[in-house]
């Protein structure tokens, strides 16, 4: 490795004779859930330890469950000598853990990309690979291609820094192609990365390389929000119906910003809404369901129910009622019941949850206090919408919302409103 400020491999010195890796044989499991974990982005060891308080501990007493976990990169931010602590406190939970290479963990002083990965490897190794559990395949791509200051001032002489950008690069990407052809096609593919696919610069690629697979499903980070994309033909996806690709809620939720709770803990919201939480991969063969789960106070609620605490009877009837179903897509079916009624439609939009634009102008009022403020509020995804058309009387009224999800589960939630 160059001298750089975050240190690279070591020099290996005279190399021996051989090499040798022992194998193993194992059972390998048909079934199995893997820990989905988006941007854990700790910039010091003060925010490794809000980590350890929100997943480890909680995570601690269920962690037997998971076959492995997964960090979707960015596992830290900008400040690489925070890396080991937080694989180390990770690996308290005595599961094997897997690693993406995100933006906030390059080697921003590494003149190309080819160095820019250089602590990344120390620590973990390569910045793309491929590995099986059970009868799943699994992928992880290094789509951060790091464009060195001096490459940058040729594109533009002003530039005081380089950049990156969503690429593979025609190395990579022909690795893939080497990989997947020794995969069956009847297997399921999983692929992890940090930026979206949609984002990529060779996204039809990829997909086209995926297409022959009866079953895959891609994950990515980044975005500190959540939201389920669908790829079909116009995107390249050239296989039957359309490739899901997750955009994972983060661990870091808005880069551990916010109020602290009674933890010390900040609430660390997203912009869409979500709480920060974690992810669950299920896999069965080459079948597959996920779902989202929220930590902190927040408990393990699956969504927020926005309602008034008390209106007065007249005002009832044309009142809103929203719900953030967090880990819900544009196949999820929401429906409300009011008062014990009977259950309706809700109706899926996409605008700002107003539950965060209040939370946001909360925090922003109270900038003097010793914590990160929240960044602004942006369009959520999974956010339905209902008017109230029931008459209640004065009392107490239980709204209970229902959603079932892409793979027929269902989960509810109630709120409740006082009528006056």
């Amino acid at each position: 490795s160059p001298q750089l400020r975050f240190a690279g491999v070591a020099p290996t010195g005279p190399l021996p004779e051989s090499i040798d890796f022992p194998l193993r044989r194992q059972r390998e499991p048909r079934s199995f859930e893997a820990l989905v974990l988006g941007d854990t982005q700790t910039r010091n060891l003060r925010e490794v330890d809000y980590l350890a308080r929100d997943f480890v501990a909680p995570l601690s007493r269920q962690a037997g469950r998971f076959a492995f976990g997964i960090v979707l990169g960015d596992i830290v931010f900008d400040n690489l000598e925070v890396t080991e602590p937080l694989v180390q406190t990770l690996g308290t939970l005595g599961i094997p853990w897997r690693y993406v290479i995100g933006n906030h963990d390059e080697n921003y002083d590494a003149p190309d990309d080819v160095h820019s990965d250089e602590h990344f490897e120390r620590v973990f190794g390569p910045p793309y690979y491929s590995f099986d559990v059970g009868g799943a395949h699994f992928v992880v791509l290094d789509d951060v291609e790091w464009i060195g200051v001096e490459n940058a001032r040729k594109e533009n002489p002003e530039r005081a820094r380089g950049y990156y950008r969503a690429a593979l690069g025609p190395r990579q990407l022909k690795w893939l192609e080497n990989d997947l052809r020794l995969v069956p096609k009847d297997r399921l593919v999983v692929v992890a990365m940090h930026i979206p696919l949609d984002e990529l610069r060779e996204r039809a690629e990829v997909l086209r390389l995926l297409s022959p697979f009866r079953s895959t499903v891609s994950f990515s980070a980044h975005t500190h929000t959540m939201e389920h994309r669908f790829f079909g033909r116009e995107e390249g996806w050239l296989g039957e119906g359309r490739h899901h690709h997750i955009v994972h809620g983060t661990a870091c939720g808005s880069w551990w910003g916010g109020l602290p709770d009674e933890r010390g803990v900040p609430h660390a919201t997203m912009s869409d809404g979500t709480p920060n939480g974690y992810g669950v991969l299920v896999v069965d063969g080459n079948r597959w369901s996920w779902e989202y789960v929220a930590v902190g106070p927040v408990g393990e609620e699956a969504m927020r129910i926005l309602a008034p605490d008390a209106l007065a009877a007249a005002e009832v009837r044309g009142t809103e009622v929203l719900a953030n179903v967090f880990g819900g897509s544009e196949l999820s079916t929401v429906e409300i019941s009011v008062s014990g009624g009977p259950w309706r439609a809700m109706r899926r939009v996409e605008r700002p949850d107003p539950w965060y634009v209040q939370l946001a102008e909360r925090d922003k009022a109270q900038v003097k206090l010793p914590f990160l403020p929240l960044p602004g509020p942006s369009r959520c995804t999974h956010l339905w919408s209902t008017v109230l058309t029931e008459r209640l009387e004065p009392g107490v009224h239980a709204l209970r919302v229902r959603e079932t999800d892409l793979w027929g589960r269902t989960r509810e939630a109630v709120r409740t409103i006082r009528v006056e």
